[in-house]
């Protein structure tokens, strides 16, 4: 080998396939935040939510999933800046002008800009929602559930009680009691802010632009662009991580939006 060589992932192509991996990851994330998510639309004052939430954030393999998609956000974005420098740097002056860059697709030509959108949102999301419901001011509830009836009873307060000492379930007398951070009222808290709700909205246009290029784009370089599976590839990046997925996250601050009003 000559001493020359670039080691594997500090080369261009090591530097595409950790993008590859970790925007696969991400991928991967998005359909499992999605599926607990649905929880926000059952009509039980935030039951499922508040459980699902409390379990995403407390049970210990889904914290170390959770400290792994931190890194990869984080690393999948400096390769996108490093990756991008280098492109530009590499160009010709006259690459902008080329009938080949004028041809290629908006959001392959855009993906930075994308990416810079989602991770606005990212932060923004992260402060109204994370950082408030382990730091901040979240609201409590408290569900009393008659075990024989079903009939279920919610003592809710915008205020954490002085005695409250973390998400409690116990059974008193046939009655299943839950005394826990109360995340979906701060999702409707958050939902009645028009701008943030807009934010979101723009956010999963951008989220869908970047899947679109970014799903199929991934997969050609892990290698699997044989014609016998392309197509699938291509279809799963464009319907599931393109157009449902962006619409389901984006239809729930319009959900509480509206619904508030």
């Amino acid at each position: 080998m000559s001493s020359k060589s670039k080691p594997v992932l500090t080369s261009s192509l090591g530097k595409k396939l950790i993008m590859s991996l970790t925007g696969l990851f991400l991928c991967t994330f998005l359909v499992v935040h999605l599926i607990g998510n649905l929880q926000l639309f059952k009509d039980d004052a935030g039951y499922a939510f508040n459980n699902y939430a409390y379990f995403m954030t407390h049970f210990t393999p889904i914290k170390v999933v959770s400290y792994l998609l931190y890194a990869s956000i984080v690393v999948h974005a400096i390769y996108a800046l490093v990756l991008t420098r280098q492109n530009k740097a590499a160009r010709p002056v006259g690459y902008y002008q080329s009938s080949g860059n004028a041809n290629s697709k908006w959001n392959s030509r855009n993906m930075g800009i994308l990416g810079t959108v989602i991770l606005v949102f990212l932060a923004t999301h992260m402060q109204n929602f994370w950082w408030q419901y382990k730091f901040g001011t979240t609201p409590y509830v408290e569900y009393q559930t008659e075990l024989e009836s079903g009939n279920r009873q919610i003592n809710a307060s915008d205020e954490i009680p002085p005695n409250y000492d973390g998400y409690k379930i116990f059974v008193n007398n046939g009655v299943e009691v839950i005394q826990t951070k109360d995340l979906y009222k701060q999702v409707e808290y958050t939902f009645k802010n028009p701008l943030i709700v807009l934010l979101y909205v723009i956010a999963m246009a951008a989220l869908a632009f970047h899947l679109i290029h970014g799903f199929q784009s991934a997969f050609q370089t892990l290698g699997f662009n044989h014609r016998r599976y392309i197509g699938l590839i291509k279809g799963i990046g464009i319907w599931i991580f393109g157009v449902i997925i962006p619409i389901a996250f984006a239809a729930m601050p319009l959900y509480f939006y509206f619904k508030s009003l």
